[in-house]
């Protein structure tokens, strides 16, 4: 007691006798729009894999990694999980925390574009098991996709044509924005239940434009589904399209491609990015997704220098 006491007489010395009233009035607002804050930045586990260098397989060797360069945080990416036990999904959670590290993220993958009932109920079944291992692993957000059509030959035609494929013939896509609602209607009381904010990402499918994600998210009017916001998604024009989305973004994934990328290499203007993200009031984890050819060893630390200065 005698030690608060001395702490708030100095205090009060050092306000040169400003009343408790005065303090409170020139103290900033924490709830202010557009005051300085720190983002937290983490890294994706895809980062380091990138689904072909396996010698960064490992999430707990990832995890390491990223404790050993400076993150914050970490985004696990969930095929990047070779053991899906509750054993292995606890020594995951250990990992981090005994490094100092938030599990903030969870990227997953589904798709609920078919035709066929029983196929888009295989992906709700798919993704409800997808919430309960974020739920044990304690991280609260999980990125989900709409799907896609699966009319491009592979996947170096859906980029050739810049993510646009036709409908399956027969169908439009207004069938599958029907489908991907109804499966979403399906999976949000899991997600609540967990905890578990699920975010659309503007990937490719469905939600590859701005109209598409806003459509589903704002036909579940769910708290617990928001938005993923991936600045790589949008080839062309990406900035107002990131204004847009940026109110209901949850968790900010924001791509580099040092050594140039596989498909395409986008010149983001992180400046400009970071501006809009704090223009909106985004205070979430800024997420590295790295998809460059250079060494992942290199090429993140130089990547988390870059969005430390901006975010």
């Amino acid at each position: 007691m005698n030690n608060r006491r001395t702490f708030l007489k100095n205090a009060a010395g050092i306000a040169g006798g400003l009343s408790a009233s005065q303090l409170l009035a020139a103290a900033p607002s924490s709830s202010s729009k557009g005051q300085s804050f720190r983002n937290s930045i983490g890294v994706s586990t895809y980062s380091f894999w990138g689904f072909r260098r396996n010698e960064f397989r490992s999430i707990e060797k990832c995890i390491e990694l990223a404790a050993d360069m400076g993150f914050d945080g970490v985004e696990i990416l969930q095929r990047q999980m070779e053991d899906e036990s509750n054993a292995a999904l606890q020594r995951i959670k250990q990992r981090a925390f005994l490094l100092g590290l938030d599990l903030m993220g969870f990227s997953t993958h589904q798709g609920f574009v078919y035709p066929d009932k029983a196929k888009r109920q295989e992906h709700i079944d798919l993704t409800i098991s997808q919430i309960e291992q974020a739920y044990r692993m304690g991280i609260p957000t999980m990125r989900i996709n709409t799907g896609r059509w699966g009319t491009s030959k592979d996947f170096d035609e859906l980029m050739a044509n810049k993510g646009i494929e036709p409908a399956l013939e027969g169908y439009t896509d207004e069938d599958g924005f029907g489908w991907v609602i109804d499966s979403l209607e399906k999976v949000i009381p899991k997600a609540e239940r967990c905890g578990v904010t699920l975010g659309l990402e503007n990937h490719w499918g469905l939600g590859r434009t701005v109209e598409g994600v806003q459509r589903i998210v704002d036909a579940i009017d769910s708290p617990w589904l928001q938005v993923t916001l991936d600045t790589g998604n949008f080839l062309e024009n990406p900035y107002p399209k990131l204004a847009q989305l940026a109110p209901q973004t949850v968790l900010l994934q924001t791509k580099t491609y040092h050594g140039g990328g596989t498909w395409y290499t986008l010149d983001l203007d992180y400046p400009r990015i970071a501006k809009i993200m704090k223009d909106a009031n985004f205070r979430g984890y800024v997420s590295l997704e790295f998809e460059g050819k250079e060494d992942p060893l290199t090429a993140i630390p130089k990547s988390l220098e870059m969005l430390r200065t901006h975010f």
